[in-house]
């Protein structure tokens, strides 16, 4: 029974590590930085206003878990749209508007430095680009230029 246990918890182990970084994956963008947690963030919640958009919501478990014990990397998610787009795509799909706001993802790495992550808006409204028509695809690809443009700011 001992090796058994071992082996979970090399294996629990093993996983938590491999956790605490974001991998590139399809319809993602992952930029690797040289800033800290807090500075990213900083920077990131400037970028957002300095390009007319807006945080609609910010969560995290970090300081949850401190005040439960546990210490874990540092992570927000920040949520942003803004009105403009909110009300044009409501009007081209009630469904879709499920999927604001959009998500940045700021995540600490073990060395100390952060990860910016988000998955672009083509991406997040593409289930509904049936439904929707061409118009919604439009709006996708300036919030895609929108988006990428914050997370260069934030990068930078």
């Amino acid at each position: 029974m001992k090796p058994i246990l071992t082996a979970c918890l090399t294996l629990l182990c093993a996983t938590a590590l491999h956790a605490q970084s974001i991998a590139p994956r399809d319809g993602w963008v992952v930029i690797t930085t040289e800033k800290t947690h807090a500075d990213l963030l900083t920077d990131l919640k400037a970028a957002v206003k300095a390009n007319k958009m807006g945080i609609v919501t910010q969560a995290g478990p970090t300081g949850a878990a401190k005040a439960r014990g546990i210490t874990i990397p540092q992570n927000r998610v920040i949520g942003v749209f803004n009105n403009d787009f909110a009300v044009k795509i409501l009007a081209l799909s009630t469904a879709a508007m499920i999927e604001a706001p959009i998500r940045f993802y700021v995540t600490e790495k073990p060395d100390g430095t952060a990860t910016l992550s988000y998955k672009t808006p083509s991406f997040v409204f593409d289930p509904y680009m049936k439904e929707a028509g061409p118009d919604l695809q439009t709006l996708a690809q300036e919030l895609d230029t929108r988006f990428a443009t914050i997370a260069e700011a934030a990068r930078d």
